[in-house]
C-alpha cells in the first residue's frame, strides 16, 4: 500500500512539473506594439548598412557606431541626427589581396579595417565582420577573444598593450568557439590582482563522443594579475579554467547547448552577481529559446573547489575525458595570487613550480557543470527566437526592485518581459522596424532610461518605456509596468521616475494589479437600433491580448456553447435577431493577475428593433412619376447603424425599376417574335412579297384563262352571293384569293380546297362588301358578281 502510495505521489509530482513547465512555454505578450515611427528615432540612410558594432558612453553622451567603411557619432539623447563620420575604405591593394587568400569580395568590402594594417590588429579583431568576437578594456589592458589568423582557423584569447598573454593553440583550450561575452567581476577591492575576466562562448564539445559535431556553451576565467610562467606556459595564461553551462528543462529532458547572448546584473556583493543568457537549441525544428540565470558564487565555487577533467588513452578507441582522480598540485592549478598564495611565497604566476603550470595546460575543463538557478530556466518562449538581451532594473512605488528585461528577436521585435517574484509576464511586444529584420545589437543607457536596437540597414532609438499608450487608470495599473504609474490630478499614466515627490498621487500596484483604487468610470451605453431577421455584429476587444472576452445580456451571461450566438476576440454576433434578443449586452475584458481575477467593462450596446425605413423625398419635379411616389413619404429615419442615406436609396430603386422594365419587356418582345415566326413557318400568316411573287409566277406559267375557269368562277361567285342573302355565315376570300383560283387546274375540286366550318378569312385591310368576289364554300361553285 505505501509502495503504491508513494508511487502516485511521484507521478503526481511529474505531471505538476510537466504542467509547469508547458506553463512556461505559453507567456503571451500582453500587449503588441505594431511599428510607429512617431515613437522610434530612426537613424537610416542610403548606402550604410551593417550596424554591426555599437558603443555608447553615457559619460561623454556619446554613441558611436560601426558600418560598412564608416564610423559614425551620434548624440546620446537624439541619434537621429548624425554628429560626424569618419571614412575608412578599402584600398584596391586590400581588396585584391583578400581575394587571393579565398575571401569573398562582398564581404571583405564590409570591413572598416584596412588589410595593410591587419598586422597591428592581429588577435585584436576577427577578420570578417560576421565573426563573433569579444571584447574587454581594463586598467589600460585590451582583452579580446577572436581569431588569430586570415582563415580563422585559430582561436585566441589575448591581453594586449600591457603584459601581454595568449591561450595555447590546443583543441582542448578552444575548440572552433564562438565568442559571445567578456566581463570583469571585482572580488577584493584591496587587492586587484584578484579580480577575474570571465569570457562566454560556445564550442564544439572534446569530451564527448557523438556523431555529430556537439556544441555546448561555456565559462573562462581569467586572472587579471596573471602574468604566465617562468618556463611552462610562457607568454601564457596560467589560469585559464573552463566550465560547461547547463540550461535545461529536466521535466522535458531537454538540453539549450547553443549560447546567443549574455547579461551580467552585478551587485555590490559579487557573490550576488547574476549572468543571464539566452540559449537556443542546436538541433531541431523547436523553436524554443530559453533565459537561464548563473550565480557567480557557483561558478566562483567551481573554479576553486571543482573536480577536474583529464585525458585517458583507451585502447581501440579515442581518447577518453574522465574525472581526474589523482592528486591536485599545491597551490591549486588556475588560482588567482591572493592571500594564501603569498602565505605560501607565491607573489605571482612566475613563481607557480613546473608541477602546477603542467596541470593546468593538461587540465584546462573542469568536470563540474555550472548549473542554472533553480536547476530551470528563468523563462522559455516558443516560435521565437531571441538574439539579445540587456536587463534595467526599477523600483516601484512600494520600493521593491524588479528585473526588466529587454530581449531582441530575429524578427525585429522587443519583448518587454518583468520577472515579479517568479511570475515571469510579457508586458510589451514592440516592432522595432518596418520590415522583419534580425536585432544585432541591443544597448541600454540605464542613467538615461533609453535603448539602442540596431538592424542590418538601421539604427533606433527609444525609451524604456512609454506609459502614455495606457489610455485609463485600470488599463494603466493592469499593465504592471514599474517604470509607470497613475497619476489622479494629471489623469494620465506617467513615467514614475519623473514625479516621486507627489507619490500619494500615484497610484501603481505590479504585484497584485489591483484596480480597485481606480476612480469609478461611467458606462456609455451605445444604441443599437436593428432590423429583426438581421445577424448584427458589436464590436469589442479584449483589454490585452492575455484578457478573455465575457458577454452578458440583461445582466445574464451568454455562453460559447449557445448556436445563438458567436463569441470571438473582435465582438459578438447575434444570429437572426428577434424581439427577444432587444436589450443591454454589456462586454467585459476579464483578466487574471495573481490568482485574482479582475473585470473592466469595455463596451455596452442596447439593441432595439428599428422601425421601417421611410424617407423625406428629395427635391424634384412631381411631374416624374418616381419623385411623385416617393414625395408621400414624410417620415425621418431611425439613425443607426443599417440606415443609409436617402438619396442613394432612391438612386437605387430607380435602377432596380428600370432594370426590371428592361428585362420584362425584353422576354415579351422575344416571345412575340418566337411567335410570329411559328405562324409564318406553318403558313398562318402569309407575307404580302411571297403573295405577289406566287402570283406573278402563276400568271406567267397561264397567260390565257379557258372558259371552263371562267363559267367555274361565276358559278362560285353565284353561289357566295346566294349564300349571303339567305343569312348564313359564308367563309369569305380576298380579291389576291380569287385570283389566285381562277389559275387553278380545272382537275382540282374547290369544295376540297375549301370545308364548310372554316373561319372567314378576309383581306388585310377591307371587308368585302356587294362589290367584291364571294365564294359559297358549302356548295363549291363560285359566282362573278
Amino acid at each position: 500500500m505505501g509502495t503504491t502510495a508513494a508511487f502516485c505521489l511521484l507521478m503526481l509530482c511529474g505531471i505538476i512539473q510537466q504542467q509547469d513547465a508547458s506553463n512556461l512555454l505559453n507567456i503571451i505578450p500582453r500587449k503588441t506594439v505594431k511599428y510607429q515611427s512617431e515613437n522610434l528615432k530612426v537613424f537610416k540612410k542610403q548606402g550604410l548598412s551593417n550596424f554591426s558594432t555599437v558603443l555608447l558612453s553615457e559619460e561623454t553622451n556619446t554613441l558611436y557606431a560601426g558600418v560598412k567603411d564608416y564610423i559614425l557619432v551620434f548624440d546620446l539623447n537624439d541619434i537621429s541626427k548624425e554628429i560626424s563620420r569618419i571614412s575608412w575604405f578599402a584600398s584596391e591593394d586590400s581588396k585584391l589581396q583578400c581575394l587571393r587568400k579565398g575571401k569573398s569580395k562582398v564581404i571583405d568590402n564590409m570591413k572598416l579595417k584596412l588589410y595593410t594594417r591587419a598586422t597591428e590588429s592581429r588577435g585584436r579583431c576577427p577578420y570578417e565582420p560576421t565573426v563573433s568576437y569579444a571584447s574587454l578594456i581594463v586598467d589600460g589592458a585590451l582583452y579580446t577573444a577572436t581569431s588569430n589568423n586570415f582563415l580563422g582557423t585559430e582561436p585566441i584569447i589575448l591581453r594586449s598593450f600591457r603584459n601581454p598573454l595568449r591561450t595555447e593553440y590546443k583543441a582542448t583550450w578552444l575548440n572552433e568557439p564562438t565568442f559571445i561575452h567578456m566581463e570583469l567581476i571585482q572580488e577584493n577591492e584591496a587587492i586587484s590582482d584578484s579580480d577575474r575576466i570571465y569570457v562566454f562562448f560556445t564550442e564544439t564539445a572534446t569530451e564527448f563522443e557523438f556523431y555529430d559535431k556537439l556544441r555546448v556553451s561555456r565559462v573562462a576565467q581569467l586572472c587579471k594579475g596573471d602574468l604566465g610562467g617562468k618556463r611552462t606556459l610562457k607568454k601564457r595564461w596560467t589560469s585559464f579554467l573552463k566550465s560547461t553551462l547547463l540550461c535545461s528543462v529536466p521535466e522535458l529532458q531537454f538540453q539549450f547547448n547553443i549560447l546567443q547572448d549574455v547579461f551580467v546584473v552585478k551587485n555590490s556583493n559579487w557573490r550576488e552577481t547574476i549572468i543571464y543568457g539566452i540559449f537556443t537549441q542546436q538541433w531541431g525544428k523547436l523553436d524554443i529559446s530559453a533565459v537561464c540565470a548563473f550565480q557567480m558564487e557557483t561558478i566562483q565555487e567551481i573554479f576553486l573547489k571543482g573536480s577536474f577533467k583529464g585525458p585517458v588513452a583507451l585502447e581501440g578507441s579515442h581518447m577518453k575525458w574522465v574525472m581526474y582522480r589523482g592528486d591536485v598540485p599545491t597551490p591549486r592549478p588556475g588560482a588567482c595570487a591572493d592571500v594564501s598564495a603569498v602565505h605560501l611565497g607565491y607573489n605571482s604566476s612566475l613563481d607557480l613550480p613546473d608541477k602546477v603550470l603542467q596541470f593546468a595546460r593538461d587540465h584546462p575543463l573542469m568536470d563540474s557543470i555550472v548549473n542554472s538557478v533553480g536547476l530551470q530556466p528563468v523563462f522559455l518562449k516558443r516560435g521565437t527566437k531571441y538574439t539579445q538581451l540587456v536587463i534595467s532594473q526599477a523600483t516601484d512605488l512600494d520600493n521593491v526592485t524588479y528585473d526588466i528585461f529587454f530581449l531582441g528577436t530575429d524578427k525585429g521585435y522587443l519583448h518587454k518581459t518583468l520577472n515579479c517574484h517568479g511570475e515571469i509576464i510579457i508586458l510589451e511586444e514592440i516592432q522595432l522596424f518596418p520590415s522583419a529584420e534580425p536585432v544585432q545589437i541591443l544597448k541600454l543607457a540605464s542613467l538615461k532610461g533609453l535603448l539602442y536596437a540596431s538592424s542590418p540597414s538601421q539604427l533606433v532609438q527609444l525609451p524604456v518605456a512609454i506609459c502614455s499608450w495606457y489610455k485609463q487608470c485600470f488599463h494603466c495599473i493592469l499593465a504592471r509596468d514599474p517604470y509607470c504609474a497613475w497619476s489622479l490630478s494629471l489623469h494620465n499614466c506617467i513615467l514614475l521616475a519623473k514625479h516621486l515627490e507627489n507619490s500619494q498621487d500615484l497610484i501603481q500596484s505590479i504585484r497584485n494589479g489591483d484596480i480597485h483604487r481606480c476612480p469609478e468610470v461611467e458606462k456609455k451605453i451605445k444604441r443599437y437600433p436593428i432590423t429583426l431577421g438581421s445577424s448584427p455584429h458589436l464590436n469589442c476587444e479584449p483589454l490585452s491580448n492575455t484578457a478573455n472576452l465575457l458577454w452578458m445580456f440583461n445582466k445574464s451571461q451568454l455562453l460559447e456553447e449557445e448556436a445563438k450566438y458567436l463569441i470571438h476576440t473582435k465582438g459578438l454576433v447575434v444570429f437572426n435577431a428577434t424581439v427577444a434578443d432587444t436589450g443591454l449586452y454589456e462586454c467585459q475584458s476579464v483578466e487574471k493577475v495573481n490568482g485574482r481575477t479582475f473585470r473592466v467593462t469595455m463596451a455596452v450596446y442596447l439593441l432595439q428593433p428599428q422601425p421601417e425605413k421611410t424617407f423625406y423625398s428629395p427635391k424634384c419635379d412631381l411631374s416624374n412619376q418616381m419623385c411623385s411616389e416617393i414625395a408621400g413619404s414624410k417620415s425621418k429615419p431611425l439613425a443607426g447603424p443599417e440606415t443609409e442615406n436617402p438619396r442613394k436609396l432612391l438612386s437605387r430603386r430607380i435602377q432596380s425599376s428600370l432594370f426590371s422594365l428592361i428585362i420584362v419587356g425584353s422576354t415579351v418582345g422575344f416571345l412575340f417574335l418566337l411567335l410570329l415566326s411559328w405562324n409564318i413557318y406553318k403558313g398562318y400568316i402569309s407575307l404580302p412579297w411571297a403573295s405577289i411573287s406566287k402570283t406573278s409566277a402563276d400568271e406567267s406559267a397561264s397567260p390565257e384563262m379557258s372558259l371552263e375557269q371562267i363559267d367555274l368562277t361565276q358559278t362560285s361567285s353565284t353561289s357566295q352571293t346566294m349564300t349571303l342573302s339567305t343569312g348564313k355565315s359564308s367563309p369569305l376570300m380576298s380579291s389576291s384569293k380569287v385570283d389566285s383560283s381562277i389559275n387553278m387546274k380545272p382537275s382540282i375540286n374547290s369544295s376540297k380546297i375549301c370545308s364548310s366550318s372554316n373561319c372567314l378569312v378576309m383581306d388585310e385591310t377591307k371587308i368585302p362588301d356587294n362589290d367584291h368576289e364571294i365564294q359559297d364554300c358549302s356548295k363549291g361553285s363560285s359566282t362573278l358578281l
